[in-house]
């Protein structure tokens, strides 16, 4: 069990990539405009060494991009993109979910998290219960570096678009997705809460792609787009895609 006393506090360079996250999902860096770590230092009031720090590792999740002897540039994902992150994190959460049922992982809990927050109408509340739970999942299956993969990959489609918007699936049918995946690990029936969490991510990440290619949810471009990346979905896997996506899961 992790003791809190000891947790590591963030380092500058963590907060300088965070900064840059915030600047990203507030619009003040776009794809448009070439960067420099002088600029970036300056506007911080940090020094250089953290901030190449931070970019290298954005630079790694393919966030941002650097141009010899100019700059940087921040990269958007695009509907290709979303695709292989989804492919990724479904290649890691569901065995996790599968191995989190058969270790008896106590759950019950962020189902709570996520129904407070909705009777609270707390938007933010509701999102930090979704990221915890699904990390919850990846750590208590016994994967420390998974979970950092899965968080590092969420931070990136985060800077999408507000976790919801108009035309999105409300907060209530996300709460819903999560629920069979909470319930099925809490009865410790894997095969169940195996199925529960590729039907989340299927649905979540081509909700996603669609939405950043602009297109709706069943457009022929998006199946091509899901289906060369992810593979083929069996028509059970993923359900529901119906509406405009949302860039949490």
């Amino acid at each position: 069990m992790p003791d809190p006393s000891l947790s590591v506090p963030p380092s500058l360079s963590d907060r300088v990539a965070e900064a840059v996250r915030d600047g990203i999902r507030a619009r003040r860096f776009v794809p448009t405009e070439l960067y420099s770590v002088y600029q970036l230092a300056e506007l911080l009031g940090v020094s250089r060494s953290p901030v190449r720090e931070a970019l290298l590792r954005l630079a790694e999740t393919g966030l941002v991009q650097f141009e010899r002897n100019r700059g940087f540039r921040v990269v958007l994902p695009e509907a290709r993109d979303v695709a292989e992150i989804f492919a990724v994190r479904l290649a890691l959460e569901p065995p996790a979910a599968r191995r989190a049922a058969g270790a008896g992982l106590a759950v019950a809990g962020t189902l709570e998290a996520l129904d407070a927050a909705l009777g609270h109408d707390d938007e933010r509340a509701f999102w930090a219960a979704d990221r915890m739970l699904h990390d919850r999942i990846l750590r208590g299956a016994g994967n420390r570096r998974a979970a950092d993969i899965v968080a590092s990959l969420r931070a990136t489609t985060e800077l999408l678009a507000p976790p919801t918007s108009s035309g999105s699936r409300s907060l209530r049918q996300i709460r819903n997705e999560h629920e069979p995946v909470i319930v099925a690990i809490v009865r410790g029936d894997g095969d169940a809460a195996e199925a529960a969490m590729r039907r989340h991510l299927v649905d979540t990440g081509r909700l996603l792609v669609a939405q950043v290619a602009g297109l709706s949810p069943d457009a022929p471009t998006v199946a091509e787009i899901w289906d060369a990346v992810v593979g083929v979905t069996p028509p059970h896997a993923g359900a529901g895609t119906t509406a405009h996506g949302t860039s949490a899961a």
